[in-house]
């Protein structure tokens, strides 16, 4: 007798799987009686999942391994869609059965991998198969991209709202946590890894229901722009319609922006406050180590231990708050800063700095000048690859003009009916219209360089104002410290960068 085995793939409706696996089972039952020297071994029914890849069919594994084990000598399955729509996968796994003599018949396709042309036969058909599906997936991709046009949301609920329907609601507790996360940080200045502490202290709890808050978590929320009523989508993207792995889009696909789209939790005012701030607070910090936030963030050691200093808010009788720095070595009663005993406040490590800086002979017209021309030079490269510039807004009308090419397309093939290619040509036309005017302006803009002579001037007296050392500079502060060591007889040394000079300080 030969072991014959039953492939198939089930709805995934929870509710309608058993009817569907009762269906595949009396068809298998029903064709196997049909030969009397076969007797039904098992038959393996995965979810109704893409079919382009093998990776999330535990149920294919399994047969795959039983064969291998010899537990039978024959795979039947519907069609060559059924088994894999995976050129490659249809073929590496039929050959790999046929070497172990195990045969694979595709019922409908007529197909059986031991006949003389079985392989041949198998290849026209997984092509189709395959190609059926890159098809399946462009129409559900353009399908997608037409609906996030239109403002339906494509996404989970989160804090603060709700998503059902394509549509976001407000969820009135969440929202209320979401305002005093932003008021907190944009008009408060509290910083992330201290607004963690207190969401955490106070027994607020994440959207998951986690009372443990991270930095990293208050930041998804400061980022996320769907609190001041705008929605981004497709912010990441499949580029391989057989592996379906989602990449995080970083230009590869054009995102879908929409402004003032639902009903927003904060006002437009403190999100630009919050993402002012955050822009401020990311300049400069390096992926790994100790957060650059501050000047001496990780350059202050301690000259007993070798630990790095680690910055702590103190406020004073007046009200107002000072940062000192201990050593990060926690003592046996679990305290921070070893035996050394010493703290360094932060308005005394920059006196020293300025002192420091003031005793350099430095050539200031030079720097004055190599510095503006770098600044100007870096402003109008960032400008040049900005939504603004005049070759990002040609690519942007060319790239409109193939969408209205393409929702024609859509409408003479009857994938979309007239009032919706009516729709989306009024606004790929308006926004044509936004975008050759922005265009007009960028072009004379570059034209007649206007705003350079005044951009270089503003530099230089930035640049002046940074060597006198007039204001408290954290770009250059950062940029001119190596590290500060501090010794247990309180006095202190400090490296500026590649220079050989120390300068000494008595605590």
């Amino acid at each position: 007798m030969i072991q014959v085995a039953g492939y198939c793939r089930v709805s995934t409706d929870k509710e309608d799987q058993a009817n569907s696996y009762t269906s595949q089972q009396s068809y298998f039952q029903e064709y196997i009686a049909q030969n009397p020297d076969w007797t039904l071994y098992e038959i393996y029914a995965d979810e109704g999942i893409s079919g382009t890849s093998t990776r999330k069919r535990s149920q294919f594994h399994r047969m795959i391994q039983d064969a291998y084990a010899g537990k039978f000598q024959l795979i039947l399955t519907k069609e060559v869609s059924r088994f894999s729509r995976n050129i490659v996968d249809t073929l590496s796994y039929t050959r790999k059965l046929k070497r172990m003599g195990v045969a694979v018949e595709f019922v409908t396709d007529r197909i059986n991998t031991m006949d003389g042309d079985g392989e041949l036969r198998l290849s026209i058909m997984a092509t189709m198969a395959q190609d059926e599906s890159r098809r399946t997936s462009s129409r559900v991709v353009w399908g997608q991209t037409r609906q996030m046009e239109k403002g339906v949301v494509f996404g989970r609920s989160m804090l603060g709202y709700d998503v059902a329907g394509g549509k976001l609601t407000i969820e009135p507790e969440g929202a209320a946590l979401v305002r005093l996360i932003f008021q907190k940080y944009a008009v408060e200045q509290v910083g992330t890894a201290e607004l963690a502490r207190f969401l955490t202290r106070e027994g607020y709890r994440t959207y998951r229901g986690s009372s443990k808050w991270t930095p990293n978590a208050v930041l998804k929320i400061l980022k996320n722009e769907k609190y001041v009523g705008d929605l981004v989508q497709r912010k990441t993207y499949t580029p391989d319609y057989l592996t379906h792995e989602k990449r995080t889009n970083r230009g590869q696909v054009p995102l879908i922006r929409l402004e003032n789209h639902h009903e927003p939790i904060v006002s437009r005012e403190v999100w630009d406050l919050a993402q002012a701030r955050l822009r401020q607070n990311n300049k400069h910090r390096p992926g790994s180590g100790h957060s650059n936030r501050y000047v001496f963030s990780g350059k202050i050691r301690c000259g007993l231990c070798g630990a790095s200093f680690v910055g702590r808010m103190k406020r004073r009788k007046d009200g107002t708050k000072v940062r000192r720095w201990c050593c990060g070595t926690a003592t046996s009663e679990g305290r921070a800063g070893c035996a050394i005993g010493k703290m360094v406040r932060d308005d005394d490590a920059m006196h020293m700095l300025k002192t420091a800086v003031n005793h350099l002979s430095l050539d200031r017209d030079g720097i004055v000048r190599t510095v503006t021309a770098l600044a100007v030079e870096a402003i109008r490269f960032t400008e040049r690859g900005s939504g603004d510039a005049p070759e990002h807004l040609r690519f942007a009308l060319a790239r409109l003009q193939e969408k209205k090419e393409a929702v024609m397309d859509a409408f003479f093939s009857g994938d979309i009916g007239k009032e919706d290619m009516l729709a989306m040509k009024r606004r790929y036309e308006h926004q044509a219209k936004d975008l050759a005017q922005r265009l007009e302006r960028a072009e004379e803009k570059q034209r007649s360089g206007e705003g350079l002579a005044q951009l270089r001037e503003s530099i230089q007296a930035e640049v002046a104002a940074l060597l006198d050392l007039d204001t408290e500079s954290e770009v250059l502060g950062k940029t001119l410290v190596d590290h500060l060591t501090v010794y247990q007889d309180r006095h202190m040394e400090l490296r500026l960068l590649d220079l050989p000079q120390v300068f000494r300080f008595a605590g």
